[in-house]
């Protein structure tokens, strides 16, 4: 749609998401949807029957079992053993949505804002709502597991995975996963959370060797993978692409079965990413149960191995009774109940409250937001994300939505006046300008399309940059919506005096982002990672750390990643790591610190006051600084605690975090174990990892 005028009134708009909504309900409603079906059966119980199971299969009926097909049967899925009462195993891709799963052509489903923009929330209950509603879609689109969520921690803002993760910090990564995970697992459909481990670069994923110390991979990359198995208990796990300290992580031992399956005690089933098998006997004798798609390794050379003695049949016994025995206690083997449809609208609403939450407000000079419905005649929408939805990155999380609502669409829907509204794409920029110059205020959404497969720039392109400039220059009343995956430059900052951080919307585009202009949501979201202000403040400016040279990358920035480098480092970036502001205002007070005796750990408890004039919501945030360790300092704060908190004008409420012994521990290489660090701890209290007005101390013995 280029260079067009409209005038809306409230009616018509609303008219038209009426519309949207009652013909996404009709067309799909013959989709099905399956509730959770829960056996009730313990895993000691599972096991025992899926031991009985694999006993009676013969060789080739296991070799079958051990992984996926590709032909005219089936895509994306394990057959079953009809004769045995093995069902088949259905997979369909995530985490923004149900993707790609084994139908063709891809059915619909409701396009979640990206994984990222619900970091940005900072709220495992919408993490939990998130994953729900992910569960429920793949059992109605006939899958029993579901590939998500992916957690791998934005080493680089580059990395073309970032918009389907969680960002830079392991603490919330764990949060947010761990709810993620329960959501999708109490619709009884299992988790696959991914991608394990240290998938966190597209360039040369397939083939890197990445050289990362034990104390990082603890400390940084681990983290919320324990989680997952520890407390999300994760069904499922899908293993990377590529070698981490000289093997590939598909048949990495010291990883899958030493830490994963040993001390973690993970007791479901290990997947290959799409290709990250390499090798036949390796594999089977270090950790992997499944390959993905097809059985390049675990066919016909399996069947070859285990005949010359490489590999034990107990071994392929153990892989087998691993996934039969999660299937059972999910409820997949046996009658399904009938498929019941997806209920379009009710998810997108939930879809919409997720994103609107998510949307980070940057800059806000001389409150110009929230909108001022009752003083706007003229308005210039302007900019390629103005005249359509950013519902999604591409790659095998793509989701094909059910709906989408459009930018110009759920703004009039919100403004409900009658308002003269020019909505233009940006491709001419002086005439872009030129309306902007007449119109009372301009609005400019531009954005990227990440996706897997490749990294990215940090860049806009080119042309939205200068659009934004041009139309700053035109009017000083320019808003600037951003759709982006990961964090971007932004040239422009100084000139532009309102500037909102939407990432990928997902269907509800639309009418998230316009409940933020107009104020109808007052916006929380924080961001889950830092906005460097150049390129060199990323590990891009030394090639060996980034993307690598000679087919190696060097995490030799050790702990050192994202805000922890910045802090470290004494370098200010763009916006720091958990900013984000408000349309009021918020004050943080009176803390104290409560140490449990005879034990390392502590509660801290807090203040928070709404001081502004509307009623909003604030993330408390807390952070540790460490004492001195021997074996090597660790960054100067790091996130130990959170908590989102809705208050009304005037309100004031009392906040307790609790620090456990893992807060206050660092991981000893000398000792290969977690240790408490003895001294006197900083605890930091505020709205971002750069703004933590309060201040007091703890000492650990």
């Amino acid at each position: 749609m280029k260079n067009q005028t409209r005038r809306f009134s409230l009616q018509k708009a609303c008219a038209l998401e009426v519309s949207l909504f009652t013909g996404a309900l009709l067309v799909f409603a013959g989709e099905p949807t399956l509730p959770a079906q829960q056996t009730g059966m313990t895993h000691t119980q599972a096991v025992a029957r899926a031991k009985q199971i694999v006993a009676k299969m013969t060789l080739d009926e296991k070799i079958t079992e051990l992984h996926g097909i590709h032909d005219a049967t089936g895509y994306r899925m394990v057959p079953g053993v009809p004769r045995l009462g093995i069902p088949a195993l259905h997979m369909t891709n995530g985490p923004a949505g149900v993707g790609p799963g084994g139908a063709s052509p891809q059915p619909p489903a409701t396009a979640m804002p990206a994984p990222i923009a619900l970091a940005a929330t900072w709220d495992p209950d919408l993490a939990h709502e998130y994953g729900k509603i992910e569960g429920e879609e793949s059992r109605s689109l006939g899958s029993e597991l579901f590939e998500s969520p992916d957690i791998n921690i934005a080493r680089v803002p580059q990395g073309g995975r970032v918009f389907e993760s969680f960002g830079e910090d392991p603490y919330l990564d764990g949060r947010i996963a761990v709810a993620a995970i329960e959501g999708v697992q109490n619709t009884g459909i299992m988790a696959n959370v991914k991608h394990y481990l240290a998938n966190n670069q597209e360039s040369d994923r397939k083939s890197i060797e990445e050289e990362i110390s034990e104390r990082a991979l603890r400390e940084i990359y681990m983290p919320a993978f324990e989680a997952s198995i520890k407390e999300g208990h994760s069904a499922s796990l899908m293993c990377a692409y590529p070698r981490v300290n000289g093997a590939f992580n598909c048949e990495n031992a010291p990883l899958l079965k030493g830490v994963l399956k040993q001390e973690w005690g993970f007791d479901g089933f290990v997947l290959s990413d799409w290709g990250a098998t390499h090798s036949t006997v390796p594999s089977a004798l270090n950790g992997l149960d499944l390959e993905m798609p097809t059985g390049v390794y675990f066919g016909d050379a399996l069947r070859k191995a285990v005949d010359a003695g490489q590999v034990p049949v107990a071994d392929l016994d153990e892989m087998l009774v691993r996934r039969f025995a999660k299937m059972m206690e999910f409820g997949d083997f046996g009658s399904q109940p009938k498929p019941e449809p997806i209920p379009a609208f009710e998810h997108g609403a939930i879809a919409r409250r997720i994103a609107s939450q998510g949307i980070v407000l940057l800059k806000n000079d001389n409150s110009l937001l929230p909108l001022d419905a009752k003083s706007i005649k003229t308005i210039t929408v302007i900019g390629p994300y103005a005249v359509r939805p950013n519902t999604g990155g591409g790659g095998s999380s793509h989701v094909i939505p059910l709906y989408t609502i459009t930018p110009y669409d759920g703004l009039m829907a919100k403004l409900g006046l009658q308002i003269h509204v020019t909505v233009l794409d940006g491709s001419d920029i002086q005439a872009a300008a030129d309306a902007a110059k007449r119109s009372q205020m301009a609005i400019v959404m531009v954005g990227d399309q990440d996706s897997e497969g490749r990294d990215q720039s940090l860049e806009l392109p080119a042309a939205q940059n200068q659009l934004v400039e041009a139309v700053a220059k035109a009017n000083p009343k320019t808003i600037v919506v951003v759709k982006t995956g990961s964090a971007i430059l932004m040239p422009w900052i100084d000139d532009v005096p309102a500037v909102l951080e939407a990432w990928y919307p997902g269907e509800e585009d639309g009418n998230a982002v316009a409940s933020v202009l107009v104020g109808d949501v007052n916006p929380s979201g924080k961001l889950p990672l830092t906005f460097p202000r150049s390129v060199d403040q990323t590990l891009a400016a030394n090639p060996e750390q980034y993307p690598g040279v000679d087919g190696a990358v060097h995490y030799s920035e050790g702990l050192d990643v994202g805000y922890r480098g910045y802090a470290a480092h004494s370098v200010t970036p763009l916006f720091p790591f958990g900013y984000g502001l408000s349309y009021t205002q918020f004050s943080f007070s009176d803390l104290k610190i409560l140490q449990q005796s005879g034990g390392a750990s502590a509660t801290a408890s807090f203040t928070v006051t709404n001081t502004g004039q509307r009623a909003g919501a604030e993330v408390a945030q807390l952070y540790l600084g460490f004492p001195s360790i021997a074996e090597g300092n660790e960054p100067p704060v790091q996130l130990k605690g959170f908590r989102k908190v809705m208050l009304n004008p005037g309100e004031s409420k009392t906040v307790e975090l609790k620090l456990d012994a893992r807060a206050f521990s660092y991981w000893s290489v000398k000792a290969h174990a977690w240790q408490v660090a003895p001294g006197e701890f900083q605890v930091l209290v505020g709205d971002s990892s750069a703004d933590t007005p309060l201040k007091s101390t703890v000492t650990m013995q």
